[in-house]
């Protein structure tokens, strides 16, 4: 089999741009490493989130979105981040205390990040060129089993609407 060095390079630097979003890792609010190739053979949805948007109540129906799809083999990753209107000033400590004490959340959630402008995250670069940017707070991109995202959803869709819910039993199949 014969390798060009057009073949090569891409197989050199495909890592660093992500050829999944399983080849990018997060921090957990706690500070762990959280790196999504744990996630392999499950479905991902990951949604930037923040504590003060009016999007905020959509943290109740996320919580319901996971435990419903959980031992299906979906994990939800709240991604906090106040790159819109500075919705989420806190802490990684408050928005974890905001999170567990106002709406339950027992989700994974990331440590606070920038998913748009100047200083995204890696991640955020992938995914939306993937599927498109975030235009504010909560907007959600399911990710395949494989590590394909596979479609944004923006954040006037809530989390019980029932094009969500089919996509992600279509992916969970």
């Amino acid at each position: 089999m014969k390798i060009t060095v057009a073949a090569a390079l891409v197989a050199c630097f495909m890592p660093l741009y992500g050829a999944s979003v399983h080849d990018f890792e997060l921090n957990t609010i706690d500070g762990s490493k959280m790196p999504l190739a744990s996630y392999k053979g499950k479905v991902l949805l990951l949604v930037n989130t923040a504590s003060a948007c009016g999007f905020t109540p959509q943290y109740a129906g996320l919580e319901a979105l996971y435990k419903r799809y959980k031992s299906q083999g979906l994990v939800l990753v709240g991604v906090p981040a106040n790159n819109f209107g500075g919705q989420e000033p806190g802490s990684n400590e408050e928005i974890k205390t905001f999170c567990s004490r106002t709406y339950h959340v027992t989700f994974p959630m990331a440590a606070k990040v920038s998913v748009a402008g100047d200083d995204q995250i890696p991640l955020y670069e992938h995914i939306s060129k993937a599927a498109g940017a975030p235009q504010w707070n909560f907007t959600k991109y399911l990710v395949s089993k494989d590590g394909k995202v596979l479609r944004r959803f923006d954040s006037a869709v809530e989390p019980d609407a029932k094009e969500l819910a089919a996509a992600i039993e279509a992916a969970l199949k």
